[in-house]
């Protein structure tokens, strides 16, 4: 029994009260004041030290200061970042989420932050965060909507729903395990997909690597779901950085991977197959002769590949590649020189340049047209080593294609088959029906030439860098070799390739080398949708008749307001008018203004070649220097763009890049927009003035499969689309609704207005009724725009030679609808971003 007899305890004593410190509570109170005077007067960086230092002292004052300190925060960062001190930003960051881990409004601003420095993974860690903590969060859930298209691309939502292709994967490792290959490693597993059809097959030990953080959790996630988390050892980890015993134990009967992209060698399967037979692969089986357990041997799935050519005529290949025009808005681009774009095998080494881009040419607007039959390119081994290391220094080599068929050479279109084992193979030809695109090498001759039936071209393959590399080079025509990359007027009709002379040989060999560096050093660079858009001469037209009208009106405006305005008075600083183009990146705009007289233009142009190319196209117009000035070469950075161009003047005119090119509104467009009205002199405008939205209801699978995984039936069983479907979008962009297989169930409609000009005319919802044309399931909302420059003048975004591309809204759940059906479209903007939702009505309504 207790000891009775014991002295009773006393309770728990309570807690003294904590001594004030009146030099602690003095030290808060006056750093708390400095922080608000900083505050007041724009100093940002020392406003931020003393309120972390109040908050780390005084936490009582969080509540109170978090807003001030939110304000400071991203104030000091803009600073921080404009001067490159990126280090000292997320430094900041990261001393801020100390303080307020579940701030959801911190987080998804060092998300974006992460985001455009190009930390995709952990820019997506804490958009992903910031939902979690707020899953109404809007701009947290656009801006995950936003990587999430860089980190998860719509090609792994159709890599996954082709069932043909994962059938053939399965079986080839289940017959390669069930042959004795019971140890296997899945190189960049992704998903986890391969690594989980080994372990179904019965392999005795199946490891995994991805280098992708969000793809490497993703894959935890289903492995957990597939009860198979305990039996496959998956690493965060680049294979190349792979040991063993370090990270497996010991090395592996078989290493299965999918680490090709449409050029085959572009995610560096040549490197990461090298490193796996030297490092992680057992040796291989070295002839017929050696009889050795499949288990004691290494090899590769897949085993092989074979690639594919062939020459074609594609417009819409060119147009992104190389001028198309001779005249852009009524400016002679004669004088521009040499313009390309960044997509070229040049023979010299080039790190700003891509050896190719890639298509899927049964969907290319205006289709193409073979002007050869499909060659042979080249065929590797995966599981000879010796052919894998000799890859590189591989000699150039020289194909012949004979020419079938009339036609302009815009491109080299490449494709391979993957041959999977001895039996199987995937084929990524452009005839397939697969989830691949084909690799372009465009053809950057400096005139087009087109090719004729008899002709030969010559197309030199070579894999320098690891990099699968084709570029036409020559023509033989009658006899004469024509040269593709020098200027037709530089060729002799001497060039006979019959008993060349090694001596002229050498010298035009030594000539050519001196012409190459000259023009790699001459030439200025566009990214492939500047290209489209110098190419594109409708928009220009019209940006030019509207520029044309609105300056012939401010200057009668200005006579009118003259006395004696019947006499012209000679042009002098106060009577230009002064125009400014924010275009994003390259832009003829602001020239085209300054032509037309009595106008300064300033352009946003940022990239010093492409000012150069602009100062040319000006002193060939006659256009005076001074009337074309860069105007962020006057502004600290490129957020105080939008400002006077001096203290006593006010624009006549700004042009705003309204539309993006993969089909979307550009963010902040409204807001730019009100700022830049208060910036107009009067009777000035905003250009365009008005965006017109338009719609049409379509029935597309090929949408839904490029949008989420449709169940486990093609993941072969496996439980993977819940998981990769948490990276679907709401909106596909990029899309070429020209070419979309899709049928069209209602007339295209009116969706949404966004007026630039008058902010009373603008609102953020919309409902309005369409009313089916066609019975079937509505599963995307494709739209467009048409872009009004003044009441008269539009250019639309779906002609056949735009420079931008389409997007639509993909439905979660698709929609039946019969002939005549009303559907109620629910139509949104959100800081520039439009969602639609849809709903059939039971009661037919009136269109409003």
């Amino acid at each position: 029994m207790p000891n009775t007899s014991a002295r009773p305890k006393h309770g728990r004593r309570p807690r003294r009260r904590r001594r004030e410190d009146p030099a602690r509570n003095e030290l808060v109170s006056s750093s708390l004041e400095s922080a608000q005077q900083c505050l007041f007067n724009q100093d940002y960086g020392t406003a931020f030290v003393h309120y972390l230092l109040v908050l780390n002292l005084a936490p009582v004052f969080k509540e109170f200061a978090k807003e001030s300190f939110r304000f400071t925060l991203f104030k000091w960062a803009e600073e921080l970042d404009s001067v490159g001190r990126i280090q000292d930003l997320f430094d900041c960051y990261e001393q801020a989420l100390e303080l307020f881990p579940a701030d959801e409004v911190i987080l998804n601003s060092m998300g974006e932050h992460l985001f455009r420095m190009g930390f995709r993974d952990e820019a997506a860690g804490h958009f992903h965060k910031a939902l979690k903590l707020k899953p109404d969060y809007t701009e947290a859930r656009e801006n995950f909507y936003r990587v999430a298209n860089w980190l998860v691309e719509r090609w792994h939502f159709l890599m996954l729903n082709d069932h043909g292709r994962n059938q053939k994967y399965q079986q080839a490792i289940q017959k390669a395990v069930q042959s004795g290959c019971n140890t296997v490693l899945d190189i960049g597993t992704g998903t986890g997909i391969l690594g989980m059809c080994a372990k179904k097959a019965g392999a005795a030990e199946v490891y995994a690597c991805e280098l992708s953080k969000t793809m490497y959790e993703l894959a935890c996630e289903v492995l957990t779901a597939n009860e198979m988390d305990g039996r496959i050892k998956i690493l965060h980890i680049k294979s190349l950085e792979m040991e063993v015993p370090k990270d497996i134990p010991h090395k592996v009967s078989l290493v299965v991977t999918e680490t090709v992209d449409a050029g085959l060698f572009g995610e560096g399967i040549i490197e990461s197959l090298i490193h796996a037979w030297h490092h992680l692969l057992l040796p291989p089986q070295r002839g017929e002769d050696e009889i050795r357990e499949p288990s004691a041997t290494g090899r590769v799935i897949p085993a092989g590949a074979t690639v594919f050519g062939m020459a074609v005529e594609s417009l819409e290949i060119r147009r992104h590649h190389r001028p198309c025009v001779s005249e852009v808005g009524g400016l002679s681009l004669a004088a521009a020189g040499k313009l390309r774009s960044p997509v070229s095998c040049t023979s010299l080494p080039d790190d700003s340049m891509e050896p190719y881009t890639t298509e899927r040419l049964s969907r290319l607007p205006g289709g193409y047209k073979p002007l050869t039959e499909p060659f042979t390119a080249l065929n590797i081994d995966f599981n000879n080593v010796e052919e894998l290391e000799g890859l590189s220094s591989r000699e150039v080599q020289q194909i012949r294609l004979l020419v079938t068929q009339e036609g302009e050479l815009d491109a080299l279109a490449v494709w391979f088959q993957l041959h999977l084992d001895e039996e199987s193979s995937l084929s990524t030809g452009p005839q397939e029906d697969t989830c691949w695109e084909q690799a372009i090498y465009p053809d950057h001759s400096t005139k087009s030439f087109v090719l004729k039936p008899r002709d030969e071209l010559i197309v030199e393959v070579s894999c320098r860098d690891s990099f699968l590399r084709l570029c036409s080079v020559a023509v033989v025509r009658d006899g004469h070799e024509i040269c593709l990359d020098k200027p037709l007027d530089t060729q002799h009709s001497e060039n006979y390739i019959s008993n060349p002379n090694p001596e002229a040989e050498l010298c035009s060999a030594l000539a050519c080398l001196q012409t190459d560096q000259n023009q790699t050093k001459d030439f200025c660079m566009l990214e492939c949708s500047e290209m489209a858009l110098l190419n594109n001469h409708d928009y220009h037209q019209s940006f030019c008749s509207a520029l044309a009208k609105l300056i012939a009106q401010l200057k009668s405006a200005c006579q009118n307001q003259k006395p004696g305005s019947g006499v012209q008075s000679d042009v002098t600083g106060s009577d230009l008018f002064y125009v400014l183009d924010v275009s994003e990146g390259f832009s003829l705009l602001s020239l085209i203004a300054a032509s037309q007289g009595q106008v300064k233009a300033y352009s946003s142009v940022e990239k010093k070649k492409q000012q150069e190319v602009l100062k040319r196209l000006a002193r060939s117009s006659n256009i005076p220097e001074q009337h074309l000035e860069f105007w962020l070469n006057h502004v600290e950075d490129e957020h105080g763009m939008l400002k006077r161009p001096s203290r006593e003047k006010l624009w006549s005119a700004i042009i705003l890049d309204c539309v993006e090119t993969c089909g979307l509104i550009r963010q902040k467009l409204m807001e730019k927009a009100s700022l830049a009205r208060c910036l107009l002199e009067e009777g000035g405008s905003i250009f365009p003035q008005k965006i017109v939205v338009y719609g049409m209801l379509v029935e597309s699978e090929m949408l839904l499969l490029e949008s989420a995984v449709q169940g486990q039936e093609p993941t072969l069983g496996f439980n993977i689309a819940p998981f990769i479907n948490q990276f679907t979008v709401p909106v596909h962009v990029f899309l070429d609704f020209s070419t979309l297989e899709c049928r069209h169930l209602s007339e295209s409609v009116e969706l949404f207005v966004l007026d630039l000009m008058n902010a009373n005319a603008n609102y953020t919802n919309r409902e309005i009724k369409v009313q089916a044309t066609s019975a079937g399931r509505i599963t995307a909302i494709p739209f467009w725009y048409q872009i009004y420059l003044d009441q008269d003048i539009s250019v639309s975004t779906l002609s056949q030679n735009s420079h931008w591309k389409q997007a639509a809204a993909v439905l979660q759940q698709p929609l039946e609808v019969r002939v005549g059906d009303w559907v109620r479209l629910a139509v949104k903007l959100h800081k520039s971003t439009i969602s639609i939702s849809a709903h059939v009505e039971d009661v037919p309504g009136q269109m409003e």
